[in-house]
């Protein structure tokens, strides 16, 4: 399976890899679902939770009405309810009285089973996590959610005592360790594929740092320094070249 479509960069022949934290969300993910509950995916910036995601939600699509939500900046109530209208593709105008709306969104949230991805959730106040709520309490609605955010999602989450204790599953990414980086770096693309494994230890350690989105920035790098001098194979060289790039 490729990868262009979540990669945080442009890389051709870049490959989905199947980390652990990929295998454990799939199963987690999959629970979730056939449980109608909620959970909540967390981490760093660039450590592959969006990726992760979409990639075992893409799996469950032909049985699974998957429907991705994300916010850009902190959310009201309000804001949250235009939000769903735009995701669940309703007709007509959103309603302007806010019992009215929701009635609108409990209706069609009980016409048949949906998953929401909530993705970027550390947006999310309290009053935001709080509408999720509502609308999963609802006894006729048929909702899985699965929350995609930085820590500051699980933070504010903690935080909401009735949301918390609803959350069926917790997931925290972090960073690949140096074995799971000469593991999965290789089959990730094929600059990699025979790159001496001290080679690429050596770019995790100044460059990477087990975040797989620096890991796709230096790759694309890479890539363009192979080109260009024409050389066969990565060398410590031409990645200290890449790094100039990253800053």
């Amino acid at each position: 399976m490729t990868a262009a479509t979540y990669q945080y960069v442009d890389l051709p022949d870049a490959s989905v890899v199947t980390t652990r934290a990929l295998l454990t969300a799939r199963e987690n993910i999959t629970d979730t679902v056939a449980a109608r509950a909620m959970m909540c995916i967390h981490g760093g910036a660039g450590f592959g939770k969006t990726l992760a995601v979409n990639t075992c939600l893409r799996a469950l699509e032909p049985h699974e009405d998957v429907r991705k939500i994300t916010f850009r900046a902190r959310p009201t109530a309000r804001a949250v309810r235009y939000e769903l209208f735009t995701a669940l593709d309703l007709a007509g105008e959103p309603p302007r009285h806010p019992s009215e709306f929701d009635r609108l969104l409990k209706t069609a949230l009980a016409e048949r089973p949906r998953t929401f991805l909530v993705d970027e959730a550390q947006w999310l106040n309290g009053e935001a996590f709080e509408y999720f709520r509502y609308l999963w309490d609802e006894p006729s609605t048929q909702l899985a959610i699965i929350f995609v955010g930085g820590e500051g999602c699980h933070t504010v989450l903690r935080r909401e005592p009735m949301l918390s204790s609803r959350i069926f599953i917790w997931q925290h990414f972090t960073r690949l360790t140096p074995d799971e980086v000469l593991d999965v770096i290789p089959l990730f693309h094929p600059v990699w594929a025979d790159a001496d494994p001290e080679d690429i230890t050596f770019a995790d350690q100044h460059a990477a740092h087990g975040n797989f989105r620096a890991w796709a920035q230096l790759t694309a790098h890479t890539r363009t320094a192979l080109a260009r001098t024409g050389r066969p194979r990565v060398d410590q060289e031409l990645l200290r070249w890449a790094f100039s790039r990253l800053g």
